[in-house]
């Protein structure tokens, strides 16, 4: 199913304005995207494959593979649309938890049944945000080989699409030094529905088709790479 359309152009004119959790400052909120965008331009060379795919508006669960921590910052900052993102517990302590919070993220426990925060999500939803959810609920290789249930249980209980994004060159390969801006492609996939059925088959269902879905956006990007690899044209995306 492709994504829904909108002629919005702008941030204001979405319903999105106002959908992030309580506490949570929007202008926090596009310091913490701007602080993304910088981290981007000025540590890496972030080229961006099909961002128009994004909706502009209207409720989205955006699930994205997982292999670094600069993965979150990044996409913080690549959508250009307030966001949510679903962060583990152990960032919010300080300094950065209260900043983490003002700028509308949330905490999460995770392998722990802690429905706030998905609760919390759902308010964002439903109000017509956008939540950010690393279904693999930990760092890894990136290919997607597991995912929770949490990112199918929010579309579900809001009505909300799914919008796959894919990253690659984040991490840092094993046994190498570090990296002068490394290349990062990010590329932003096809929205779709999940199984509206209740029950825990249907939502194991629901599960199923996001982490296929998001695998199958990260073989992508990978053939991309490698056919450009071995070619001097292809798609060279759009620079950050």
């Amino acid at each position: 199913m492709t994504a829904r359309s909108s002629t919005a152009d702008s941030e204001s004119s979405s319903p999105a304005v106002s959908a992030l959790p309580e506490g949570s400052w929007r202008a926090m909120n596009r310091v913490g995207r701007w602080i993304g965008t910088t981290i981007g331009r000025v540590f890496f060379r972030v080229r961006v494959h099909g961002r128009d795919q994004l909706p502009r508006r209207g409720p989205v669960v955006l699930v994205a593979n997982h292999s670094s921590l600069i993965d979150g910052p990044l996409l913080f900052g690549l959508v250009r649309r307030q966001c949510v993102f679903l962060i583990k517990h152990e960032m919010f302590r300080g300094p950065m938890g209260w900043a983490l919070r003002r700028m509308g993220q949330l905490p999460v426990r995770r392998g722990e049944a802690d429905r706030v925060p998905l609760l919390a999500s759902v308010r964002a939803l439903r109000a017509g945000g956008l939540v950010a959810v690393f279904p693999e609920g930990t760092r890894g290789s990136g290919d997607v080989s597991g995912a929770h249930n949490g990112a199918a249980w929010l579309a579900r209980s809001s009505d909300a699409l799914v919008l796959p994004v894919a990253c690659r060159g984040t991490r840092r390969p094993a046994e190498s030094g570090r990296r002068f801006r490394p290349r990062v492609d990010v590329l932003f996939g096809e929205a779709f529905t999940v199984p509206s059925g209740r029950g825990r088959a249907a939502l194991h269902e629901a599960t199923a088709r996001v982490q296929g879905e998001l695998a199958e956006l990260v073989r992508e990007l990978d053939r991309r790479l490698l056919a450009e690899s071995g070619s001097p044209g292809g798609d060279k995306g759009e620079n950050t």
